[in-house]
Protein backbone atom coordinates (compact mmCIF):
# COMPACT_ATOMS: atom_id res chain seq x y z
CA UNK A 1 0.00 0.00 0.00
CA UNK A 2 1.10 3.58 -0.55
CA UNK A 3 0.32 5.01 2.86
CA UNK A 4 2.90 6.06 5.46
CA UNK A 5 2.47 6.18 9.22
CA UNK A 6 3.71 9.44 10.68
CA UNK A 7 4.82 10.26 14.21
CA UNK A 8 4.02 13.59 15.81
CA UNK A 9 6.57 14.92 18.29
CA UNK A 10 4.97 17.01 21.04
CA UNK A 11 8.18 18.13 22.70
CA UNK A 12 9.87 16.63 25.73
CA UNK A 13 9.79 19.64 28.04
CA UNK A 14 6.38 20.83 26.90
CA UNK A 15 4.47 17.58 27.25
CA UNK A 16 6.64 14.76 28.48
CA UNK A 17 7.33 13.44 25.01
CA UNK A 18 3.81 12.25 24.23
CA UNK A 19 3.12 11.39 20.62
CA UNK A 20 0.57 10.22 18.12
CA UNK A 21 0.83 7.93 15.14
CA UNK A 22 -1.03 8.94 12.00
CA UNK A 23 -1.84 7.15 8.79
CA UNK A 24 -1.79 9.62 5.92
CA UNK A 25 -4.16 10.04 2.97
CA UNK A 26 -6.87 7.50 3.71
CA UNK A 27 -9.42 7.87 0.92
CA UNK A 28 -13.05 8.71 1.70
CA UNK A 29 -14.25 7.12 -1.56
CA UNK A 30 -12.67 4.86 -4.20
CA UNK A 31 -12.18 7.54 -6.87
CA UNK A 32 -10.52 9.78 -4.27
CA UNK A 33 -7.45 7.55 -3.81
CA UNK A 34 -4.13 9.12 -4.77
CA UNK A 35 -2.98 5.71 -6.03
CA UNK A 36 -4.78 2.37 -6.43
CA UNK A 37 -2.77 1.07 -3.45
CA UNK A 38 -4.02 3.67 -0.95
CA UNK A 39 -5.97 2.79 2.17
CA UNK A 40 -9.66 3.63 2.24
CA UNK A 41 -12.38 4.01 4.82
CA UNK A 42 -15.49 4.29 2.66
CA UNK A 43 -17.15 1.20 4.15
CA UNK A 44 -17.57 -0.46 7.54
CA UNK A 45 -15.40 -3.46 6.61
CA UNK A 46 -12.41 -1.17 6.12
CA UNK A 47 -13.07 0.48 9.48
CA UNK A 48 -13.23 -2.91 11.20
CA UNK A 49 -9.93 -3.93 9.61
CA UNK A 50 -8.24 -0.85 11.07
CA UNK A 51 -9.50 -1.40 14.61
CA UNK A 52 -6.73 -3.88 15.60
CA UNK A 53 -4.21 -1.30 14.40
CA UNK A 54 -5.61 1.47 16.61
CA UNK A 55 -5.80 -0.91 19.56
CA UNK A 56 -2.12 -1.80 19.15
CA UNK A 57 -1.10 1.88 18.92
CA UNK A 58 -2.97 2.62 22.15
CA UNK A 59 -1.40 -0.40 23.87
CA UNK A 60 2.01 1.14 23.17
CA UNK A 61 1.10 4.43 24.86
CA UNK A 62 0.52 6.46 21.69
CA UNK A 63 -2.56 8.06 20.14
CA UNK A 64 -3.94 6.75 16.82
CA UNK A 65 -4.71 9.41 14.20
CA UNK A 66 -6.06 9.27 10.67
CA UNK A 67 -5.79 11.68 7.76
CA UNK A 68 -8.91 11.70 5.57
CA UNK A 69 -8.33 12.65 1.98
CA UNK A 70 -9.70 12.93 -1.53
CA UNK A 71 -7.18 13.47 -4.32
CA UNK A 72 -9.59 15.12 -6.78
CA UNK A 73 -7.83 15.85 -10.07
CA UNK A 74 -4.66 14.17 -8.76
CA UNK A 75 -6.38 10.83 -8.14
CA UNK A 76 -5.41 7.50 -9.65
CA UNK A 77 -1.70 8.11 -10.13
CA UNK A 78 1.18 5.66 -9.83
CA UNK A 79 2.81 5.14 -6.45
CA UNK A 80 5.60 7.65 -5.72
CA UNK A 81 8.33 5.02 -6.04
CA UNK A 82 7.07 3.78 -9.41
CA UNK A 83 9.30 4.32 -12.44
CA UNK A 84 6.21 5.55 -14.30
CA UNK A 85 4.51 8.92 -13.76
CA UNK A 86 0.99 10.09 -14.47
CA UNK A 87 -2.36 8.39 -14.01
CA UNK A 88 -2.70 4.63 -14.07
CA UNK A 89 -4.60 3.35 -17.15
CA UNK A 90 -8.00 1.82 -16.47
CA UNK A 91 -6.83 -1.54 -17.81
CA UNK A 92 -4.03 -1.56 -15.21
CA UNK A 93 -6.30 -0.82 -12.24
CA UNK A 94 -6.74 2.92 -12.59
CA UNK A 95 -9.91 4.91 -13.25
CA UNK A 96 -11.02 7.80 -15.43
CA UNK A 97 -13.52 9.42 -13.06
CA UNK A 98 -11.33 12.20 -11.64
CA UNK A 99 -13.31 15.17 -10.32
CA UNK A 100 -12.40 18.70 -9.24
CA UNK A 101 -13.91 22.11 -8.51
CA UNK A 102 -13.20 23.12 -12.12
CA UNK A 103 -12.20 21.18 -15.27
CA UNK A 104 -8.53 22.19 -15.08
CA UNK A 105 -5.75 19.62 -15.24
CA UNK A 106 -2.72 19.74 -12.94
CA UNK A 107 -0.23 18.96 -15.71
CA UNK A 108 0.00 17.35 -19.13
CA UNK A 109 0.35 13.83 -17.68
CA UNK A 110 -3.01 13.97 -15.89
CA UNK A 111 -6.54 13.91 -17.29
CA UNK A 112 -8.81 16.93 -17.36
CA UNK A 113 -11.15 16.29 -14.42
CA UNK A 114 -14.92 16.57 -14.49
CA UNK A 115 -16.30 19.59 -12.63
CA UNK A 116 -18.34 18.63 -9.58
CA UNK A 117 -21.94 19.83 -9.56
CA UNK A 118 -23.16 21.94 -6.67
CA UNK A 119 -25.14 18.96 -5.38
CA UNK A 120 -22.04 16.74 -5.57
CA UNK A 121 -20.04 19.25 -3.53
CA UNK A 122 -22.74 19.13 -0.86
CA UNK A 123 -22.60 15.32 -0.97
CA UNK A 124 -18.83 15.50 -0.51
CA UNK A 125 -19.39 17.01 2.94
CA UNK A 126 -21.51 13.99 3.88
CA UNK A 127 -18.86 11.63 2.46
CA UNK A 128 -16.19 13.10 4.74
CA UNK A 129 -18.60 13.07 7.68
CA UNK A 130 -19.32 9.37 7.13
CA UNK A 131 -15.58 8.64 6.91
CA UNK A 132 -15.07 10.53 10.18
CA UNK A 133 -17.77 8.49 11.90
CA UNK A 134 -16.18 5.24 10.70
CA UNK A 135 -12.76 6.46 11.84
CA UNK A 136 -14.07 7.12 15.33
CA UNK A 137 -15.71 3.70 15.41
CA UNK A 138 -12.36 2.19 14.34
CA UNK A 139 -10.72 3.74 17.40
CA UNK A 140 -8.97 6.77 15.96
CA UNK A 141 -8.79 9.63 18.45
CA UNK A 142 -7.47 12.30 16.08
CA UNK A 143 -9.09 13.08 12.73
CA UNK A 144 -7.25 15.22 10.16
CA UNK A 145 -8.91 16.65 7.04
CA UNK A 146 -6.35 16.81 4.24
CA UNK A 147 -6.73 20.23 2.57
CA UNK A 148 -3.14 20.53 1.34
CA UNK A 149 -0.77 19.53 -1.48
CA UNK A 150 -3.13 20.21 -4.35
CA UNK A 151 -5.66 17.53 -3.42
CA UNK A 152 -9.41 18.09 -3.66
CA UNK A 153 -10.03 20.30 -0.62
CA UNK A 154 -6.98 22.40 -1.48
CA UNK A 155 -8.27 22.58 -5.05
CA UNK A 156 -11.35 24.34 -3.68
CA UNK A 157 -9.26 26.78 -1.63
CA UNK A 158 -6.86 27.85 -4.37
CA UNK A 159 -7.95 30.22 -7.17
CA UNK A 160 -5.48 28.35 -9.39
CA UNK A 161 -7.75 25.30 -9.45
CA UNK A 162 -11.12 26.78 -8.44
CA UNK A 163 -12.80 28.93 -11.06
CA UNK A 164 -16.40 28.11 -10.14
CA UNK A 165 -19.20 30.65 -10.29
CA UNK A 166 -21.55 29.08 -7.72
CA UNK A 167 -21.42 29.39 -3.91
CA UNK A 168 -18.24 27.26 -3.82
CA UNK A 169 -16.07 29.47 -6.02
CA UNK A 170 -14.86 33.03 -6.49
CA UNK A 171 -14.49 34.89 -3.22
CA UNK A 172 -12.52 33.72 -0.20
CA UNK A 173 -15.82 33.06 1.55
CA UNK A 174 -17.00 30.82 -1.27
CA UNK A 175 -13.71 28.99 -1.90
CA UNK A 176 -13.44 28.06 1.79
CA UNK A 177 -17.13 27.16 2.16
CA UNK A 178 -16.84 23.42 1.59
CA UNK A 179 -14.03 23.06 4.16
CA UNK A 180 -15.95 25.11 6.71
CA UNK A 181 -19.09 23.04 6.16
CA UNK A 182 -17.03 19.88 6.39
CA UNK A 183 -15.41 20.87 9.69
CA UNK A 184 -18.82 21.47 11.26
CA UNK A 185 -20.22 18.20 9.89
CA UNK A 186 -17.24 16.11 11.02
CA UNK A 187 -17.18 17.63 14.49
CA UNK A 188 -20.83 16.61 14.94
CA UNK A 189 -19.94 12.91 14.79
CA UNK A 190 -16.93 13.20 17.10
CA UNK A 191 -17.37 12.78 20.84
CA UNK A 192 -15.94 15.25 23.32
CA UNK A 193 -12.21 14.87 23.80
CA UNK A 194 -11.45 13.75 20.25
CA UNK A 195 -9.24 16.05 18.20
CA UNK A 196 -10.08 17.52 14.78
CA UNK A 197 -7.16 18.85 12.72
CA UNK A 198 -6.86 20.32 9.24
CA UNK A 199 -3.79 20.00 7.05
CA UNK A 200 -3.31 22.97 4.75
CA UNK A 201 -0.82 24.29 2.26
CA UNK A 202 -0.21 27.65 3.88
CA UNK A 203 0.82 29.11 0.53
CA UNK A 204 0.85 28.00 -3.11
CA UNK A 205 4.23 29.75 -3.59
CA UNK A 206 2.94 31.39 -6.80
CA UNK A 207 1.40 34.76 -7.61
CA UNK A 208 -2.37 34.55 -7.83
CA UNK A 209 -2.55 31.44 -5.66
CA UNK A 210 -3.54 30.71 -2.08
CA UNK A 211 -1.62 32.87 0.43
CA UNK A 212 -0.43 32.77 4.02
CA UNK A 213 -2.76 35.69 4.78
CA UNK A 214 -5.72 33.60 3.62
CA UNK A 215 -4.45 30.73 5.75
CA UNK A 216 -4.48 32.94 8.83
CA UNK A 217 -8.01 34.06 8.03
CA UNK A 218 -9.18 30.48 7.43
CA UNK A 219 -7.62 29.34 10.71
CA UNK A 220 -9.56 32.05 12.55
CA UNK A 221 -12.78 30.84 10.92
CA UNK A 222 -12.21 27.16 11.58
CA UNK A 223 -11.18 27.75 15.18
CA UNK A 224 -14.76 28.86 15.83
CA UNK A 225 -16.08 25.72 14.13
CA UNK A 226 -14.37 23.16 16.33
CA UNK A 227 -11.03 22.65 14.58
CA UNK A 228 -8.31 22.12 17.18
CA UNK A 229 -5.10 22.45 15.17
CA UNK A 230 -3.67 23.44 11.78
CA UNK A 231 -1.03 21.14 10.28
CA UNK A 232 0.99 23.62 8.20
CA UNK A 233 2.54 22.43 4.96
CA UNK A 234 2.72 24.27 1.60
CA UNK A 235 2.63 23.95 -2.17
CA UNK A 236 1.05 21.40 -4.47
CA UNK A 237 -1.39 23.48 -6.51
CA UNK A 238 0.88 23.91 -9.50
CA UNK A 239 3.88 21.95 -10.84
CA UNK A 240 5.95 25.06 -11.53
CA UNK A 241 6.06 26.62 -8.05
CA UNK A 242 9.50 27.74 -6.89
CA UNK A 243 9.64 26.32 -3.37
CA UNK A 244 12.75 27.23 -1.33
CA UNK A 245 12.98 23.95 0.59
CA UNK A 246 15.51 23.44 3.35
CA UNK A 247 15.70 22.59 7.06
CA UNK A 248 12.44 23.68 8.70
CA UNK A 249 11.45 25.79 5.69
CA UNK A 250 7.74 25.75 6.56
CA UNK A 251 8.00 26.42 10.30
CA UNK A 252 7.43 30.16 9.85
CA UNK A 253 3.94 29.42 8.49
CA UNK A 254 3.02 27.47 11.60
CA UNK A 255 4.44 30.26 13.74
CA UNK A 256 2.52 33.02 11.94
CA UNK A 257 -0.82 31.21 11.99
CA UNK A 258 -0.37 30.34 15.66
CA UNK A 259 0.43 33.96 16.52
CA UNK A 260 -2.09 35.79 14.36
CA UNK A 261 -5.06 33.41 14.42
CA UNK A 262 -4.61 32.01 17.92
CA UNK A 263 -4.87 28.53 16.41
CA UNK A 264 -2.60 25.74 17.66
CA UNK A 265 -0.35 24.57 14.85
CA UNK A 266 1.88 21.72 13.76
CA UNK A 267 5.16 22.24 11.91
CA UNK A 268 6.31 19.94 9.14
CA UNK A 269 8.98 19.75 6.45
CA UNK A 270 12.75 19.44 6.67
CA UNK A 271 12.68 18.62 10.37
CA UNK A 272 15.22 15.87 10.94
CA UNK A 273 17.14 16.55 14.16
CA UNK A 274 15.98 15.99 17.74
CA UNK A 275 17.15 19.38 19.04
CA UNK A 276 15.61 21.11 16.03
CA UNK A 277 12.22 19.54 16.75
CA UNK A 278 12.49 20.28 20.44
CA UNK A 279 13.31 23.96 19.90
CA UNK A 280 10.35 24.46 17.57
CA UNK A 281 7.95 23.31 20.27
CA UNK A 282 9.78 24.76 23.28
CA UNK A 283 10.12 28.21 21.67
CA UNK A 284 6.43 28.40 20.80
CA UNK A 285 6.83 28.37 17.03
CA UNK A 286 4.40 25.45 16.88
CA UNK A 287 2.58 23.14 19.24
CA UNK A 288 3.52 19.92 17.43
CA UNK A 289 6.17 18.66 15.07
CA UNK A 290 5.15 16.18 12.38
CA UNK A 291 7.72 13.68 11.12
CA UNK A 292 7.24 11.68 7.94
CA UNK A 293 10.18 11.01 5.64
CA UNK A 294 12.71 11.06 8.45
CA UNK A 295 10.88 8.11 10.02
CA UNK A 296 11.05 6.24 6.73
CA UNK A 297 14.80 6.79 6.74
CA UNK A 298 15.17 5.99 10.43
CA UNK A 299 12.28 4.16 12.16
CA UNK A 300 14.12 4.42 15.49
CA UNK A 301 14.24 8.23 15.39
CA UNK A 302 11.73 8.71 18.27
CA UNK A 303 13.70 6.53 20.66
CA UNK A 304 17.05 7.99 19.66
CA UNK A 305 15.70 11.55 19.91
CA UNK A 306 14.26 10.92 23.37
CA UNK A 307 17.61 9.50 24.50
CA UNK A 308 19.48 12.51 23.08
CA UNK A 309 17.15 14.96 24.81
CA UNK A 310 17.34 13.19 28.16
CA UNK A 311 13.74 11.99 28.13
CA UNK A 312 14.23 8.27 27.66
CA UNK A 313 11.16 6.23 26.85
CA UNK A 314 10.84 2.50 27.57
CA UNK A 315 12.77 0.34 25.12
CA UNK A 316 12.01 -3.30 24.24
CA UNK A 317 14.31 -5.38 26.42
CA UNK A 318 16.36 -6.62 23.50
CA UNK A 319 17.11 -3.06 22.36
CA UNK A 320 17.31 -1.42 25.77
CA UNK A 321 20.09 -3.81 26.75
CA UNK A 322 22.23 -2.33 23.98
CA UNK A 323 21.30 1.27 24.75
CA UNK A 324 22.07 1.00 28.46
CA UNK A 325 25.52 -0.56 28.02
Amino acid sequence: MANDWHLVHLGTRASGGAGLVMTEAVAVEPKGRISPQDLGIWNNEQASALKPVTEFIKSQGAVPAIQLAHAGRKAGTYRPWSLVRGQVPVEDGGWDTQVAPSPITFNERLRVPRELTTAEVEELVVTFQDATRRSVEAGFEVIELHAAHGYLLHQFLSPISNQRTDQYGGSFENRTRVLREMAVACRKVMSEGLVLMVRISATDWVEGGWTIEESVRLASNLKEMGVDLFDCSSGGSTPDADIPSGPGYQVTFAEQIRREAGMPTGAVGGITEAQQAEEIVASGQADLVFLGRELLRNPYWPQAAAHELGADRPWPNQYGWAVRR
